[in-house]
């Protein structure tokens, strides 16, 4: 038998989802991992908390959309350790090539590395007993079992898939081979499920041996490995991110390690496991989990009720006032309101895909937009106008750019601005303004040790962000 201490477990984020079901709060550009849903740090940043002890883990790998690159860099930023790595996926290809890429970069620097597969926005209540479970699967990984975690069930759950526990592994307590996977079933079987006792639900939480994992996917999946190892290996470093072949990367299946792997190796074993665990994949999730008041309703922000019970209600700025509904959610953020009965929920998908299908900016993109030099926020719009609030963190600056089509007027309303205006440089205090004309070269820079607001007035025939000739950018952004 290994000693534990001979494979270093390295914790691998996955951050790829876009948590339709929580919109309108989620959208694709910001989707639930990157929000504060379920204490003051985000979901990702919880998750990061949670293997942050350097006796137990390595630096962490994150895999996500390069479209949330910089937000989850600085999200990160906060924390302590750093990223080992943040590898962007060019596309989504489900979690069999985010794993097998994972495996593949952890296993160069050390090969015989274990990988705790963690999807970046799960709710963990009870960290102690994740982190057992963690160490009681450990020495079944180091011996070259693919282990995964299942949830204790606490009811007949129709959206989880299902893990039936075999015998015992041989001096493993806590530890059991897999008799099988089952996919999510109806309600009349979920109810069979839990009076069994051998279910537990599917976490989608591993802990692989690194190389046995790239085994098992040469073995059962090969055109995922070899598309995983394309990307690695054509893959183009980008600041602090290792920016993954797109054309390799797009060629693996969209598969996930469940159905790639999981499901046909011999080596699959689960620890069953009482986490206060939940994968927050629908508001109901987060009206169960939340502190409620006297008529059990979970409120966030400004909001007030008159005889409204069991609802889930939450506002991110306006006034929600909530009269005589029950086992409801109201959810109310700058530019949408969701009204849904709690038991309908999972619906918020199909409308958010018709709103897809609509061309609409709203399941994007919120009004606020996150950028790597801070954040821009559409205040009012017209004909041939329109009014964006910008925050420039302290040191940031914007690229070198010019618009053919639309000037600009700024106006500081907090802190100074250094601004390039063709030859000129001019440095801008709060309550002072500079014009950029039409086809004029300009940057805006915040030299400041304060963030930096300026209000921006864009006026001309068309004025969308695509009307950016970048010719120098600190964020490698063309």
């Amino acid at each position: 038998m290994e000693r534990q201490a001979e494979r270093a477990i390295v914790p691998v984020l996955l951050s790829g989802g876009a948590g339709s079901r929580l919109w309108p709060l989620s959208r694709e550009l910001y989707p639930k991992q990157l929000l504060p849903l379920c204490s003051d740090r985000s979901m990702l940043q919880d998750t990061v908390a949670r293997v942050a002890d350097p006796a137990r883990f390595a630096p962490p790998l994150v895999v996500c959309n390069h479209e949330h690159r910089f937000v989850i860099a600085e999200q990160m930023r906060h924390l302590d350790p750093p990223p080992a790595a943040i590898l962007l996926e060019p596309v989504g290809r489900n979690t069999a090539a985010a794993c097998a890429v994972a495996a593949l970069a952890a296993a160069a620097t050390d090969p015989r590395a274990l990988i705790l597969v963690l999807p970046a926005d799960h709710l963990i209540r009870d960290v102690d007993a994740f982190l057992a479970a963690v160490e009681r699967a450990r020495p079944a990984a180091s011996e070259g079992f693919l282990v995964t975690f299942g949830i204790t069930p606490t009811a007949p759950e129709t959206g989880y898939g299902y893990i039936r526990r075999g015998p015992t592994l041989p001096g493993r307590d806590g530890v059991h081979r897999v008799a099988a996977f089952v996919e999510k079933p109806e309600r009349s079987v979920a109810e069979t499920f839990l009076a069994d006792g051998r279910y537990a639900w599917n976490s989608g939480m591993f802990l692989f041996p690194a190389d046995r994992l790239v085994e098992e996917l040469e073995r059962h999946a090969p055109a995922v490995l070899a598309a995983a190892r394309r990307a690695l290996a054509d893959g183009v470093r980008d600041l602090d991110f290792l920016r993954l072949d797109a054309g390799a990367f797009a060629a693996a299946p969209s598969v996930s390690i469940d159905v790639a792997v999981m499901e046909k190796t011999d080596a699959a074993a689960v620890v069953p496991c009482d986490l206060g665990w939940t994968d927050v994949g629908a508001w109901s999730a987060l009206w169960e989990i939340g502190a409620k008041d006297a008529d059990g309703n979970v409120r966030f922000g400004d909001v007030v009720t008159e005889g409204a019970r069991n609802c889930y209600i939450r506002s991110d700025g306006h006034l929600a006032a909530v009269v005589g509904i029950d086992d409801a959610v109201v959810v109310v953020t700058d530019d949408a309101v969701l009204v849904a009965g709690r038991d309908r929920v999972q619906e918020v998908k199909a409308v958010v895909e018709r709103l897809k299908r609509q061309g609409r900016p709203e399941p994007v993109t919120h009004r606020t937009v996150h950028r790597p030099w801070g954040s821009y926020r559409t205040v009012h719009a017209g004909d041939r106008f329109q009014v964006k609030c910008l925050t420039v963190a302290p040191g940031c600056r914007l690229s070198l750019q010019k618009h053919y089509h639309r000037a600009e007027h700024w106006v500081v309303v907090q802190g100074t601005a250094l601004v390039t205006r063709g030859d000129d440089r001019l440095l801008v205090c709060e309550n002072e303004s500079v014009y950029i004309p039409m086809g004029t070269v300009h940057r805006l820079e915040n030299p400041g040790k304060l963030p930096l607001s300026i209000i921006e007035v864009q006026s001309g025939a068309y004025l969308e962000e695509d009307d950016i000739v970048r010719l120098e950018d600190s964020y490698g952004r063309g």
